[in-house]
């Protein structure tokens, strides 16, 4: 990243669960913007309050792998299986290394992870099961995740158990939240769940001019929501949006000045 100050005084909408927006929050204003808050979902238990992923990982080392799709899925089953929990013949595989960085801060080494943080790249590199096709998968992911790691897994092969490891819920902004985001230069999200929650409390008049995504699949589902992406993070986490963002920034500089 380039620029002591290199988003100063740009004002970015943060919509990301208040648990999660610190690290992106710093890493904006670290760099001169005006980071505005605007929590759009929540991170909670599943509506079984955990009951079945409980069940799952009472029984974790009867599976071959254990696959994890997001840093919530890591922490929420390390809360029930503790710190120096036993996983058996059970591997781990992350969808993408910050996923693998929350395991390693349990004591936890991922033997698979993709470079690319999206479910089509776990698939990619992940194996084919055993010569008896006995081999079982446990899949942790928040309710209403897509369903292409779990068909892809079982195409391949696996016996997929898939479970509830949390869920997200909608917050709900107030007026003066709302106008603070509408105000905003820069509008971003970390989850089609925040484009989709923001859109029905707002609308697409209240969107600000430029919209940053952090992956492909969110900004997928802001284009067929109708808004205009312009900015779109290579690596799918807070630094690579704020990355996206400087270079953003850069590239209208230099256009501003040819003109």
């Amino acid at each position: 990243m380039t620029g002591e100050l290199s988003l100063s005084g740009l004002r970015v909408a943060v919509t990301r669960a208040a648990a999660q927006a610190p690290d992106l929050v710093r890493r904006l204003s670290d760099l001169g913007a005006v980071a505005v808050e605007a929590p759009l979902i929540e991170i909670a238990e599943p509506a079984d309050n955990g009951a079945a992923l409980g069940a799952a990982l009472s029984k974790i080392a009867e599976f071959d792998w254990v696959v994890l799709t997001s840093t919530n899925a890591v922490e929420r089953c390390w809360q029930r299986l503790g710190v120096g929990a036993k996983l058996g013949r059970a591997r781990v595989a992350a969808i993408g290394p910050r996923t693998a960085e929350a395991l390693a801060a349990r004591g936890v080494v991922a033997d698979l992870v993709p470079e690319s943080y999206v479910a089509e790249s776990l698939l990619e590199l992940f194996p084919t099961p055993p010569d008896n096709g006995a081999g079982s998968v446990l899949l942790a992911c928040a309710a209403g995740a897509r369903q292409v790691l779990a068909n892809g897994l079982s195409n391949k092969g696996w016996r997929v158990e898939v479970v509830e490891a949390y869920r997200t819920i909608r917050s709900r902004l107030d007026e003066d939240a709302l106008q603070a985001v509408a105000d905003c230069d820069v509008v971003t999200f970390a989850s089609s769940s925040a484009v989709i929650g923001y859109l029905e409390l707002a609308g697409r008049g209240r969107v600000p001019s430029v919209v940053a995504c952090i992956g492909p699949v969110t900004a997928r589902t802001a284009a067929e929501a109708g808004l205009r992406v312009q900015i779109v993070a290579r690596e799918h986490t807070a630094a690579g949006l704020v990355q996206a963002l400087v270079e953003w920034q850069a590239e209208r500089a230099v256009a501003d000045e040819r003109q």
